[in-house]
C-alpha cells in the first residue's frame, strides 16, 4: 500500500520496486548505498559515556554487583590491551542445553582464538568448580586462550560485558543471547537509546549453532543499518512479509526501494 500511495502522487512520477540490500549496502533496486550501520567517532564517545554514566555507574537498581567488585573488573580492564571480542561466558555456555557447557565455551574460545583475536571471557567462580557441565581441564584451555574475569556468583554481567566493549573501542565485537532490553530501558532519551540499538545491531555476534565437530557458525554482521531512509529522491523502507517477533540483531533483509524518476 505504501508502493501504490507514492506512484498515485500526481505529478511526481515514484517508481517502487520490492528489493534486497547487497552486502555492500548497495541496494539492488536503483543503485544507491544505504547508510551505514557504524557510529561516527562522535557518536561513539557520546554513547559510550552515557552508558557508563547511566548503565554502569547508575542507580542502585542497576547494580546487581558490589562497588567492590566493580572496581576490580575495572582495575583490570584497564591493565588489559583492547579487547577485540567480549564473551558472557556462562550465557554462550548454556546456548546448546544438550552440551556440556564448558566444551560448548571452549570451542567457541577456540574457534575465535585460531582467528589472532583478544579474546576476554566473562564468567563466575563457581564455573571453575569441577563437575559434571563445568569441567576444570576444558576451562584450564579457555584460560590459556582468552583473558578471563570471574566475577562472584550473585553478579550480573551485562555491566561488565557493557564496559569492556565500550573501553577496548569501536572495533570491539561481543557475543551473548541477552537483548540488553533493560539496559536500553534505562537509557534517558531517544537519540541515546537509537544510538545504543544500532550500536547493539553492529557489535552483537550472534550464534547461530554448533555443528558436529565443534564448528560454530555466527550470523554475519550487516554493513548497513536497517532504518527508514530517505535522501529525498529516494526512500529504502525494510519489512517482513509477517509480523515477527525478532532479537535486536536479527534483522529485516526485504526492502522497498522507492525513487522519483527525474
Amino acid at each position: 500500500s505504501i508502493k501504490t500511495w507514492f506512484e498515485s502522487v500526481p505529478g511526481e512520477q515514484w517508481k517502487g520496486q520490492f528489493t534486497t540490500i547487497q552486502k555492500s549496502g548497495q541496494c539492488l533496486g536503483c543503485g544507491k548505498t544505504i547508510e551505514s550501520i557504524r557510529l561516527s567517532p562522535e557518536e561513539y564517545e557520546f554513547l559510550k559515556g552515557k552508558i557508563l554514566r547511566d548503565v554502569i555507574d547508575g542507580g542502585d537498581q542497576y547494580k546487581k554487583t558490589t562497588p567492590q567488585e566493580l572496581k576490580r573488573f575495572q582495575n583490570f580492564v584497564k591493565h588489559c590491551p583492547p579487547f577485540d571480542i567480549v564473551i558472557d561466558g556462562l550465557n554462550v555456555a548454556k546456548m546448546f542445553p544438550k552440551a556440556r557447557e564448558s566444551q560448548v565455551l571452549l570451542d567457541v574460545v577456540s574457534q575465535l582464538a585460531k582467528q589472532n583475536l583478544r579474546l576476554l571471557v566473562l564468567g563466575r567462580k563457581h564455573m571453575l568448580r569441577q563437575g559434571s557441565r563445568w569441567r576444570r581441564d576444558e576451562m584450564e584451555m579457555v584460560q590459556k586462550q582468552a583473558s578471563c574475569f570471574f566475577a562472584d556468583n550473585i553478579s550480573e554481567d551485562d555491566p561488565f560485558l557493557l564496559y569492556a566493549t565500550l573501553h577496548s573501542g569501536n572495533h570491539c565485537k561481543f557475543i551473548t543471547k541477552d537483548l540488553m532490553r533493560d539496559h536500553k530501558a534505562c537509557l534517558p532519551d531517544a537519540k541515546t537509546q537509537r544510538l545504543f540499538f544500532k550500536w547493539q545491531q553492529g557489535h552483537q555476534l550472534a550464534i547461530i549453532n554448533r555443528l558436529p565437530g565443534s564448528k560454530i557458525t555466527f550470523q554475519r554482521i550487516l554493513s548497513h543499518d536497517t532504518v527508514v531512509q530517505t535522501t529525498g529522491d529516494s526512500w529504502h523502507i525494510p519489512y517482513d512479509e509477517d509480523l515477527v517477533e525478532r532479537y535486536s540483531y536479527e534483522v529485516p533483509t526485504k526492502w522497498l526501494c522507492l525513487h522519483r524518476k527525474t
